[in-house]
């Protein structure tokens, strides 16, 4: 359908800003905020009632109603006006619920009225941040948008009323034909109108020629904040101030030393005035049966985060159409996928170089890269992402400081080992070794004899990695592996109890609307033991089985795809070293100097190109296998979604590092006896081992992955935005380019797997430090660096490349601590056998044990074998002795044959005694570690047992001031007759004393026996006895 077409154009609603005079003052517009004062006008009129039974609360409403329809010009001060009056009734109301009787170990506040002054730093909730400009608009009194406590005048933010804030922003474009057809106009009609029949509020933004852009703004009201913050089982701050910590004992020695310690701190620490120190409040799962209970008064209370996380929660489980065949016929994110919406998303809080915005304190003082060396204000970057992407940030810098350590230390082994490079025998013996020891030919027909000496300068440089201090530093890492879980379970128990997270289950996530569609005509249930509501059972025959079927024989045939890429690799580097190519080189350059160096460089490259076409494949596939799987949550999702791309990711990054440590050059046979593959020779190591290819391999894939992974994921989020913009451009719009949401929409969408890239790299990253750290002792040093940018850049492009992403509740990092739970015992395994095998360190042991020195050791490690015996000659050479050497232990017997020397099987014993050894005292040591340090520190379980006893006794003692101070209304029977008064002459009696209540006896007398004023005039409220949610 073309975009002119006039039928299309009949039926789409003409925008609400076309006549922008009547958006205010027209009864035919009037938002569903006034919906309530409607129906009670109407109930009253009809019934011919008087007002007098009413609230002061209904009064005004019905006043501020009667002054919407009559388009009253002072209507905004009036309007101010009334909302001070309705204030300070709902204070007064308040108020008298409480009383001062609880122990000192509670500071509560009894006045309202001075909770509602409270400032964003006393209510916990972060520094009031200054206005970015000044207000010029006459026609409200209040735009803002309230982040974190700050109020900020920005009209962008809010509706055209000036009051209600913008919690979500759907957009469709009409240029597009998916989006103007007339099924989508149906579906959108049909979404919309069940996102208002939930309670939501709409208002509709569109330019004027309908062509362009659309947008929809959205607001979730008190009473949607309400019923969702119960259903999703939010835990909100308390209706009491910060709990007191416990006298402490002072000692003036300690008091110095802190006050010398903070000091020097305070240099890398946040700035306490611009991101001022939050008070932990005390929270509980929310209620509206206990509403009292909460201080629904802060601005702290349902913050921006709460609130788009609750819209994009119904925005999920909304269905668009009213066909009762299609089960899948729901959520925003389908109709995204269809084109009939082009995004939606919540809104940035003001711009990145706007002052007055917590997005810019943000992007100015903690993704600046200048700012590397300072802390994180981790609680302001978890009120404004959420708890996940705030865990991510603090892990990271978790793990990067943990790195400080680990990276002094393998520094230093570095340093002694070059210190000390020179006077190592067994490289001195192979650079002064002359002409005399000739080497048999590494490859048939191109290969010559060679001399040993040509191999100095990489005997020098294996040293470096291949030395006494590769043991020590080993076991050191071993020991920081565990250290370092055991100290982030106790700081993650930390950082959750101060998020409120303390206890929280997976269970009590909602199922995944896509699990529920896929399980709508099954019929048996089950119980779902931490809820207690009934749950569809998934059909494991049917369907469980087939799903995890297809999801394991993917996977394996994808992991033997990595397996093949390596093995086509290790063809490639046979191939290589024996073809003519080092022959025809120039005999001074490098290639014909260190063919095996070449080699194993160039292999690397290729293989690295591999890994990162592999990526995408793995990743694609991965989320298509786990949606067969009919996982119930989201967490599930992405753990399950996690296991499979890392174990993919594994075998593509580590396979060539674990052929190089722990394959390559131990079964390549001997001379006259060589084992082969596809008809060529196997690679064959150095005579000081393969130690320094797989410390090449490993600084090309690990630095290499590391700087390629930054670029793509700098340069792409930036090259997508700049996109965005430039289609922009394109577009023929008449909305102001400069409104938020306009703005937003130019961004790229965060996506439910934003973090998992930036997991990836740092799972896979620690797998580098920890399991061939043996090999390569600079891995944390470069890790390092790495992450002290990869912070503040992540930081940065989160802010100003991405849609502000909608807040997830999470307790823990996932299934990634599992994965790093057993990286660390993988690498006890992996170090002990690198040190063990294909280092040199247990041969040079054995042989200075007996011989007392290393003199001679080279030479001792060398067979010769009569050129005789060799399968095949060079085409082309010069030599014409009789014996050239091979490395490895090798004796000569009767009957022409090679067999190992008694020598192997001494050093062959070393070796797997050495396994043993390191693998028990290691596993010890990390045993002691897990052991001394708790999951949980002391102080911590105190105070978490400490403010359970509050809470209850705040409870109970609240409960019991409430029953005390309530007006029993026994006989509650309303009449059906339509005239809103109770049958029969208790309940005649009964209503008389309600009506005679001020607006605080009132609202305390209905709080307390659950009675709804809502309920004496038959106004329902629009969610009120409805059903829940579909999907929920």
């Amino acid at each position: 359908m073309s975009d002119g077409d006039p039928s299309l154009e009949e039926d789409i609603p003409k925008p609400l800003l076309e006549r922008p005079e009547e958006n205010v003052f027209s009864p035919k517009i009037t938002t569903p905020i006034y919906a309530g004062s409607v129906k009670l006008q109407h109930k009253l009129s009809d019934s011919g009632e008087t007002e007098s039974f009413l609230s002061d609360a209904q009064r005004n409403d019905l006043a501020f109603q009667q002054l919407f329809q009559n388009g009253d010009e002072n209507f905004h001060e009036r309007e101010k006006e009334m909302q001070g009056r309705m204030a300070d009734l709902q204070a007064m109301s308040v108020l008298s619920m409480y009383q001062d009787n609880l122990s000192q170990d509670m500071n509560i506040d009894r006045d309202d009225s001075e909770a509602s002054t409270k400032t964003a730093e006393e209510c916990g909730c972060g520094p009031t941040l200054p206005d970015s400009a000044n207000n010029n608009s006459k026609s409200t009194t209040n735009h803002c948008s309230i982040v974190m406590g700050g109020i900020l005048n920005n009209p962008s933010l809010s509706f055209n009323d000036g009051v209600r804030s913008v919690d979500f922003v759907l957009v469709w474009e009409a240029g597009k034909e998916d989006a103007t057809s007339r099924e989508a106009y149906e579906q959108r009609k049909v979404f919309e109108q069940n996102l208002e029949n939930e309670g939501l509020h709409l208002e509709r933004e569109a330019p004027e020629n309908l062509h362009g852009l659309h947008f929809i703004k959205i607001h979730a009201p008190l009473s949607v904040l309400r019923d969702y913050s119960e259903i999703l089982k939010l835990r909100m701050p308390m209706k009491f101030s910060v709990l007191k910590d416990a006298p402490e004992k002072t000692n003036s020695f300690l008091d110095r030393m802190d006050a010398w310690w903070d000091g020097i701190m305070s240099n890398i620490r946040v700035d306490p005035n611009l991101f001022p120190e939050r008070k932990h409040r005390l929270t509980a799962i929310y209620s509206k049966d206990k509403e009292y209970l909460f201080d629904t008064t802060s601005d702290c209370f349902w913050t921006p985060s709460i609130r788009s996380r609750i819209v994009q929660f119904i925005l999920d489980r909304k269905k668009f159409s009213d066909s009762p065949t299609d089960d899948f016929a729901f959520g925003v994110a389908r109709l995204i996928s269809n084109n009939v919406y082009s995004a939606a998303y919540p809104l940035h809080d003001g711009d990145l170089k706007t002052p007055g915005s917590m997005r810019h304190l943000l992007y100015t003082e903690w993704a600046s890269v200048s700012k590397c060396i300072k802390y994180q204000p981790l609680d302001y970057v978890k009120d404004y992402f959420g708890v996940k992407i705030g865990l991510y940030f603090a892990w990271l810098g978790f793990y990067t400081h943990m790195l400080i350590p680990a990276s002094l230390v393998g520094l230093i082994c570095v340093i002694y080992s070059a210190a000390t490079m020179f006077s190592d025998k067994p490289s001195d013996d192979v650079c002064k070794y002359n002409s005399s020891i000739k080497m048999c030919p590494q490859c048939d027909f191109h290969c010559d004899f060679w001399d040993l000496k040509a191999t100095c300068l990489q005997s020098r440089i294996t040293y470096l990695f291949d030395n006494s201090t590769t043991v020590f530093f080993a076991i050191f890492m071993s020991f920081w592996a565990a250290c370092f879980l055991e100290l982030w379970k106790r700081y993650s128990a930390e950082m959750t109890h101060r998020w409120d997270l303390t206890g929280f289950d997976v269970y009590e996530e909602h199922p995944r609307p896509q699990y529920l569609a896929r399980l709508a005509h099954v019929k048996r249930t089950q119980l779902n033991v931490v809820t207690g509501e009934r749950e569809p059972m998934v059909p494991f025959w049917r369907m469980r089985l087939p799903a995890a079927l297809m999801s394991f024989s993917v996977v394996a045939l994808l992991v033997l795809l990595a397996l093949a890429t390596v093995l086509g690799v290790v063809l490639y580097r046979m191939s290589l070293l024996g073809a003519s190519i080092f022959r025809e080189q120039d005999p001074n350059s490098l290639i014909a100097y260190s063919p095996i160096m070449f080699t194993s460089a160039t292999a690397a490259c290729i293989n690295l190109v591999f890994i990162c076409i592999f990526n995408y494949i793995y990743q694609y596939l991965a989320e298509r296998l786990t949606e067969k799987e009919l996982l119930r949550t989201q967490t599930e999702f992405d753990d399950s979604l996690t296991l499979k791309i890392y174990l993919l990711q594994f075998v593509n990054y580590y396979a060539s590092i674990f052929y190089i440590a722990f394959f390559k050059g131990k079964f390549v046979g001997r001379p006259g006896a060589y084992m082969r593959l596809f008809g060529q020779r196997q690679e064959e190591c150095s005579p000081g081992g393969c130690f320094l290819e797989l410390s090449i391999q490993l600084a090309i894939i690990m630095v290499g992955k590391q700087f390629i992974n930054t670029i793509v994921e700098m340069m792409m989020p930036y090259l997508l935005k700049w996109w965005n913009i430039i289609r922009a451009i394109g577009r023929k719009n008449t909305i102001k380019s400069s409104l938020r949401w306009v703005k937003d929409f130019k961004l790229v969408d965060f996506g439910n797997m934003g973090l998992f890239p930036e997991y990836l790299e740092m799972v896979l990253q620690y797998g580098f430090v920890t399991i061939f750290v043996a090999a390569f002792p600079l891995a944390p040093l470069f890790a390092l660096i790495n992450n002290v940018l990869e912070m503040r850049l992540d930081a940065s492009k989160f802010l100003s490349c991405y849609r502000r992403p909608v807040p997830q509740r999470v307790n823990d990092i996932g299934v990634w601590y599992r994965i790093l739970d057993s990286i660390g015992k993988v690498s006890i395994i992996t170090n002990g056998f690198i040190i063990a095998f294909t280092s040199d360190f247990i041969p040079r042991l054995v042989y200075k044990y007996t011989a007392g020195t290393l003199d001679q050791y080279v030479n001792h490690t060398l067979t010769d074998f009569n050129v005789t015996v060799l399968e095949t000659h060079p085409l082309k050479t010069t030599y014409n002795g009789s014996m050239c050497s091979y490395p490895g232990y090798w004796s000569y017997n009767e009957g022409d044959d090679y067999q190992h020397s008694n020598w192997y099987w001494h050093v062959m014993g070393a070796r797997l005694a050495f396994v043993v050894v390191f693998e028990n005292v290691v596993a010890l040591v990390m045993i002691i570690v897990r052991w001394a340090i708790p999951d949980m520190s002391g102080e911590l379980r105190d105070r978490i047992r400490r403010e359970a006893y509050v809470i209850n006794s705040f409870i109970m003692e609240e409960t019991r001031a409430r029953s005390l101070a309530r007006t029993p209304i026994p006989n509650r029977v309303m009449s059906e007759t339509g005239n809103g008064r109770p049958q029969g002459d208790a309940g005649e009696s009964n209503w008389n004393h309600i009506a005679a209540l001020s607006g605080s006896d009132f609202d305390l007398a209905a709080h307390g026996e659950h009675l709804d004023i809502r309920d004496l005039t038959h106004v329902t409220h629009p969610n009120r006895d409805k059903t829940p949610p579909a999907h929920v």
